[in-house]
């Protein structure tokens, strides 16, 4: 997949709306069933129109989407991620804005019963006119709406409007309208993304538009509204499903109906079972032989059955059919207990959730596609992540994201789309909504296996947010407790009854821990913390590449200029100088501004590792380092260890070594000459190793080494050694030690890692003489990293064409070269792949001064 280097190019080349061809499909395709019984769907995605309110000069639209994207792809908004014009763009977000199209409806299809526009999701406040009568209005980005239309529609063409209203004059008037002893703040009012209206990674772009699918459906007598699949997996010999079905009769209408259940594993049918229906609702009961359970990754494997639903009247056709795809599992969340820390249990085994906060891919979700949305959970699998926590301040995620979790063994932890503010749970009709809500997007999410916690809200619970009273921007606790205990409990409850439910993160017994970034606290104080980290997290600079990106050549004469400070959000320059401030804990000064975007990327893949090792090492009495944050929604500064164009920071590498199935891993005593060795295995079965150390000075010579054969218990953690390093710290000073560690299973090495006595600043690192090997290989290239003396921190990159690489940021010694693979994202042949390949490493970042 190609990166864009500049991003204005790459608006220009995938927002042109373009026509569909409009065609009545059916919602189900069946082998031997009549198609006239099954419902019809016509989608109205694809070519609209949008106008200003008030003006006439429309202008084309693609649906899905939103204004601001529309209005990019006909030139009449520049970049908003581009240098400052997010200032520039604010009155998008000011305008109430119409969009319209036209539809062909034939006269077969005003015969059938129902007739409904559905919408899959409206952002935010919208009125919907069908042939010039007003349906409804809808008030919530995260509700499907459905109207019936059969009444206002005719044979031919038709006409259907939906007017969005800016959401900035409606909460103003709300928060007028409310008591001044309870403070709320503006977007809480607003059942939308809030991190659209800014937050302290992403720029302020309150969009809307039609975000979701839209489209009409049409059906005769009756059709299903709701399939709930619960799951006894207690017998290993077989797996008893209960498929609960809800079905919606025309006017007139009466039973009875069936729903025929078959459940399929790779297309082949394992069981099958009826339900005979009532009104509304009825039950089939089946059970699966031999069940193949679902595990998160890295525990085993991910099996999954497809479970199709036949809705069928009394003559036997099929009026509705769906599918739903499921893993068979026990997921549960145990709570934290005075002898033990809260964990996820998987199939009654406890298990080390290894994971990273997921925020929106952009601030316009809608040019987010599943190609991005895959990519980004393989980006994940790759690096050994087995837990993603979607944020509360986002959007409840496309299906694809989901999907691909449940393919891979990601495990979620699902925030409800509420976070860091107070919100008006005294208000009947605001609570009235989010019932709604919870229950629109529990059933839609309820059957993915990977969602392991559905959580009320992010941070809501802490002291400057929950009180005893209301209080400024603070909820009172029976308020709180009102909205998250009972509210969305009971949603959960009724919706998904097999699932986990908290109220809030962290009140649930986990961890958001950040006194490191907020400061002024150093790596090490993450060893004072124990528990399950769901939060936590140090920024680095993205790479050169991406600040090219919404930078100009004079927003690039420092780390703090206007532009550079804008792309902060949290903390603008002064943010950015805390970041070049923390590198000189441990390096050297960077020498240039590239420089200083690469250096911070080490040293948040150093504060990262010092966090997530320690509580590996510590584990059963930590189970869980889920930083923040994985991904970004614009290009920028931020926490995350993937940026904005998929780009892997230095982090994102590390992560891979410290989430690593096997680890081995030290905890150094400076103060002593002394380093713990640790190793930590998140495998159900217990492994024989040997753990192999040796020491050696700057140059790399072999100073001293040793090894010992270990038995690995399954998922645990245990010292295995204490290497005594006093003889060589007072010979040599440990300013000139480094000790790399290794495990090997079966042969194999399975883990590395290198110890600091002292830290580079300290060191008199020479010139490593970094020299690369290339060598063709299929679909991309070999390279070889050899040097003189050791080199720290070592990585590749392509000076114009992105690439993956199999590995980065890595330690070379003269004895120990290593060979990275890289696929390029544009062909290369051999000689330009080598003119644009760039090899540095720590020293090139910055040396001592002359005058130190």
């Amino acid at each position: 997949m190609s990166y864009p280097l500049n991003r204005r190019h790459f608006l220009q080349q995938t927002l042109t709306a373009t026509a569909a061809v409009l065609t009545w499909e059916p919602l189900a395709t069946l082998a031997g069933k009549p198609a006239a019984t099954i419902p019809r769907r016509l989608s109205l995605n694809g070519a609209w129109e949008f106008v200003e309110a008030g003006h006439d000069d429309w202008q084309p639209a693609r649906v899905p989407g939103c204004i601001h994207t529309d209005l990019m792809a006909v030139n009449r908004l520049p970049d908003p991620f581009y240098r400052d014009n997010e200032n520039q763009v604010q009155w998008v977000g000011e305008r109430n804005w119409i969009y319209r199209r036209t539809f062909d409806v034939p006269e077969e299809v005003l015969r059938l019963d129902r007739v409904l526009l559905r919408c899959e999701g409206l952002d935010t406040l919208a009125t919907i006119t069908v042939n010039g009568e007003v349906l409804g209005r809808a008030d919530n980005m995260f509700r499907r709406w459905e109207y019936d239309v059969k009444a206002r529609l005719h044979a031919g063409t038709n006409t259907v409007v939906i007017e969005f209203a800016a959401t900035f004059p409606y909460f103003k008037a709300k928060q007028t309208e409310t008591e001044p002893a309870k403070f709320v703040r503006e977007r809480a009012w607003v059942r939308k993304e809030q991190c659209s209206y800014g937050w302290d990674w992403g720029p302020v772009l309150a969009t809307c538009g039609i975000w979701k699918d839209i489209s009409l459906e049409a059906f005769n007598t009756g059709r299903l509204t709701d399939v709930l699949i619960l799951q006894d997996i207690s017998n290993p010999q077989a797996a008893r499903l209960t498929v609960e079905t809800g079905v919606e009769t025309a006017p007139g209408t009466t039973g009875p109906f069936t729903a025929r259940v078959t459940v399929l594993q790779q297309g082949k049918k394992v069981a099958q079972g009826l339900a005979r229906l009532g009104t509304d609702r009825g039950s089939a009961h089946l059970e699966i032989p031999q069940p193949q359970l679902w595990w998160p990754r890295g525990l085993g494997a991910q099996p999954l059955y497809e479970v199709l639903v036949e809705l069928q009247d009394a003559q036997g056709r099929t009026l509705d059919a769906t599918r739903r795809r499921i893993g068979l599992r026990e997921l549960k969340l145990e709570p934290a207990r005075d002898d033990q820390p809260l964990r996820l249990v998987a199939n009654g085994v406890p298990f080390f959730a290894k994971g990273a906060n997921w925020i929106p891919a952009d601030s316009f979700v809608t040019r987010v596609t599943p190609e991005i949305y895959r990519r980004y959970v393989e980006d994940a699998a790759a690096v050994n992540i087995n837990t993603l926590r979607f944020w509360g301040g986002g959007c409840y995620e496309d299906p694809v994201l989901f999907e691909a979790c449940d393919e891979l063994g990601i495990c979620v932890w699902l925030d409800f789309k509420f976070a860091c503010t107070a919100y008006p749970a005294f208000d009947p009709e605001f609570m009235a909504n989010i019932q709604l809500e919870a229950r629109d997007n529990l059933q839609a999410l309820r059957h993915h296996p990977c969602i392991a916690v559905w959580c009320g809200n992010n941070e809501i619970s802490l002291d400057w947010w929950k009180g005893p009273t209301w209080a400024s921007n603070r909820m009172s606790a029976a308020d709180y407790d009102r909205m998250f205990s009972g509210l969305l409990a009971e949603a959960v409850r009724q919706y998904a009854p097999q699932a986990n439910y908290v109220s809030g993160s962290p009140d649930c017994g986990d961890t958001h821990y950040w006194e490191v970034w907020h400061g002024p606290k150093l790596f090490d104080a993450y060893r004072t913390q124990n528990g399950f980290l769901s939060e936590f997290g140090y920024q680095s600079f993205p790479e050169p590449k991406t600040v090219r990106a919404f930078t100009n050549a004079s927003d690039r004469a420092s780390v703090i200029t206007p532009v550079m400070s804008l792309h902060q959000k949290s903390g603008g320059k002064e943010a950015n100088q805390k970041m070049v401030g923390m590198s000189l804990n441990y390096f050297h000064p960077p020498r240039g501004f590239d420089e200083t975007l690469w250096l911070s990327q080490i040293v948040q893949g150093i504060g990262i590792k010092t966090g997530a090792e320690y509580w590996r090492q510590t584990m059963p009495r930590s189970m869980g380092c889920i930083y923040w944050q994985y991904n970004d929604t614009w290009p920028g500064m931020s926490w995350s260890s993937v940026d904005y164009f998929g780009r892997w920071k230095a982090l994102h590498y590390i992560a891979r070594r410290f989430y690593a199935p096997l680890l081995v891993s030290g905890r150094e005593h400076p103060e002593t000459g002394q380093a713990d060795l640790y190793v930590s295995s998140d495998m159900r079965t217990a492994q024989k190793g040997t753990l192999k150390w040796r020491v050696t000075d700057l140059a790399g010579t072999q100073l001293r080494a040793g090894q010992q054969r270990l038995d690995i218990p399954p998922l645990a953690s245990r010292q295995v050694q204490t290497l005594d390093l006093q003889v060589e710290v007072k010979k040599l000073g440990a300013e000139n030690l480094l000790t790399w560690l290794a495990l090997e299973v079966d042969g194999q090495t399975v883990s590395e890692n290198l110890l600091f006595l002292a830290w580079p600043k300290e060191m008199a690192l020479g010139d490593p003489g970094l020299q690369t090997h290339v060598e063709p290989g299929d679909s991309g290239y070999w390279v070889t990293l050899s040097t003189r003396r050791v080199g720290l921190w070592c990585w590749l990159e392509l000076a114009e064409c992105d690439a993956r690489f199999s590995d980065n940021f890595v330690h070379v010694t003269p004895d120990r070269p290593q060979k990275l693979w890289v696929k390029t994202a544009q062909p290369l042949d051999q000689a330009a792949f080598t003119s644009q390949l760039l090899a540095r490493s720590l020293f090139d970042l910055g040396r001592p001064s002359p005058h130190a």
